[in-house]
């Protein structure tokens, strides 16, 4: 297993996704079974889809940086800084684990508003 190639195809199954084609992001990137962690989407790829077209009908101007990606056997963790409409900035914090053949099986999520004051001026991304 190649943590190189893991954090590429993670990052290339998410910018797939978030940018409106969920369905050829499982084709390419998701193995045999895909498990959600987020509780706002369904497990499965079904929900994953489901969710990542509605975002894409009812916000198709949505950007997204990744910031940071680290990867570690099996595991992918990546950092994005997310811009939605009406200047709308989330971070987010995801993790991946892929299977024996390479393939994302898991996912969990961490979602942070980027809120308008800070007590510091260091940035969350």
């Amino acid at each position: 297993m190649d943590p190189n190639l893991n954090k590429q195809n993670a990052i290339s199954f998410y910018r797939t996704a978030y940018l409106g084609n969920p369905q050829e992001a499982v084709k390419k990137y998701v193995g045999d079974q895909y498990i959600q962690h987020n509780p706002q989407v369904a497990d499965g790829t079904l929900g994953f889809i489901a969710y990542f077209e509605k975002m894409q009908r009812d916000y198709p101007d949505k950007s997204i940086e990744f910031v940071r990606a680290i990867a570690e056997g099996d595991l992918v963790a990546l950092h994005t800084h997310q811009i939605w409409p009406g200047n709308d900035q989330y971070i987010t914090m995801d993790f991946f684990r892929f299977d024996e053949k390479g393939k994302i099986c898991e996912h969990w999520d961490a979602i942070q508003q980027v809120p308008k004051k800070s007590a510091n001026s260091n940035s969350m991304y």
